[in-house]
């Protein structure tokens, strides 16, 4: 049975705290990882003597999410705020900064694949996350960036909870889901708070997450952009070193003209298309397991064809891969047909040399 997070907050909202409440409605618990049967979590006390008292709640939360169905190991460590200044805060956004030398390397960075389509609601964000787990399984240092800021999916996709940390009001260390290192605006906003900004604030936020971010040593980045050809596509194609772009589509003709659309940017911004990916090309009834092409069928792979382009493969329409991404756990960690496709997507790219 898939452990999510919304199941580990669960068992921590009946773990009482000092004062009364519990870790959930006190806002303690900091850095919650759900990777398969094992869970992490940070829980970050205002002092150290706050951290002492709390000693007992997280003996007690440990043993309360150990009885969570499908958990197998769980690992809860005390933080306190130190008693001396605090950093700088980290203020994200902003005009960015000029660069000279056209699109440079991100470093520790091997390679960057950047995720688009043209239009929004074809799955894009999905299948995102989906690869960046399928490559992770396969043994990749997989890194994902969340560069729809207007609209971040991915904390919720990936099961990513609290705040990335900033020792210094300038560096960034992200967060960690599913064997994949994650960053998002997502993950810096209250929940329904909107990102309220001009393209230059956009533009200065993506600068931030691509220069900022420790990322570590990574053999790919994966970048959910948004949708569309806007100032977030140009910015990261003038500033980074873009190995090279993935359009999905769904097959349908209306979202065929605006994945023409994200061809032609890349394009013109002389970053290759490694190939393009039909979603939701078929949906298969649960009740009685027939087949439907619900957009039609076919279109992406003609389209493929007719620029002499990749066609990196068809993916269904399924509940199992909406419900696993509500839940934060990807459909892509699982043994069904689902994860195949993701894991055959996954070597396609490994066995060209891009993944």
């Amino acid at each position: 049975m898939a452990v999510s997070r919304d199941d580990v907050m669960a068992a921590l909202a009946g773990v009482a705290v000092p004062g009364g409440g519990t870790l959930a409605s006190a806002d303690l618990v900091r850095a919650l990882t759900v990777e398969g049967d094992r869970v992490s979590f940070v829980i970050e006390a205002p002092s150290a003597e706050a951290a002492r008292a709390l000693e007992p709640a997280r003996a007690a939360a440990e043993a309360a999410v150990a009885r969570v169905p499908g958990v197998a190991r769980v690992q809860a460590m005390m933080t306190a705020h130190a008693a001396r200044p605090a950093p700088p805060s980290l203020k994200i956004g902003g005009h960015p900064t000029p660069q000279q030398g056209g699109p440079q390397p991100v470093p520790g960075v091997d390679r960057i694949l950047a995720v688009a389509s043209g239009k929004g609601g074809v799955g894009k964000s999905t299948v995102s996350s989906n690869l960046a787990v399928a490559l992770a399984r396969a043994g990749r240092r997989v890194g994902l960036l969340d560069a729809d800021i207007h609209g971040p999916s991915q904390p919720r996709m990936m099961g990513a909870t609290g705040h990335p940390a900033s020792p210094d009001g300038k560096t960034i260390l992200p967060l960690r889901a599913h064997g994949v290192t994650l960053m998002s605006i997502g993950l810096m906003l209250k929940e329904g708070e909107a990102v309220i900004w001009r393209g230059p604030m956009l533009m200065g936020a993506l600068q931030q997450m691509l220069g900022q971010v420790a990322w570590g040593e990574l053999d790919v980045l994966i970048v959910d952009l948004p949708p569309g050809t806007g100032d977030v596509q140009l910015s990261l194609c003038q500033r980074a070193r873009v190995t090279g772009a993935i359009v999905v589509s769904t097959p349908q003709d209306v979202a065929l003209i605006d994945a023409r659309k994200a061809i032609h940017m890349f394009d013109a911004l002389k970053v290759p298309v490694l190939g393009l990916i039909e979603n939701m090309a078929t949906f298969c009834c649960p009740a009685c397991g027939h087949e439907t092409a619900i957009f039609g069928q076919g279109g992406v792979a003609a389209e493929a064809e007719r620029r002499g382009l990749p066609f990196l493969g068809a993916l269904p329409i399924t509940l199992a891969t909406r419900l696993a991404g509500d839940a934060g756990t990807p459909v892509a960690l699982g043994d069904g047909p689902e994860a195949a496709a993701y894991a055959a997507l996954a070597r396609r790219l490994i066995d060209g040399g891009m993944g």
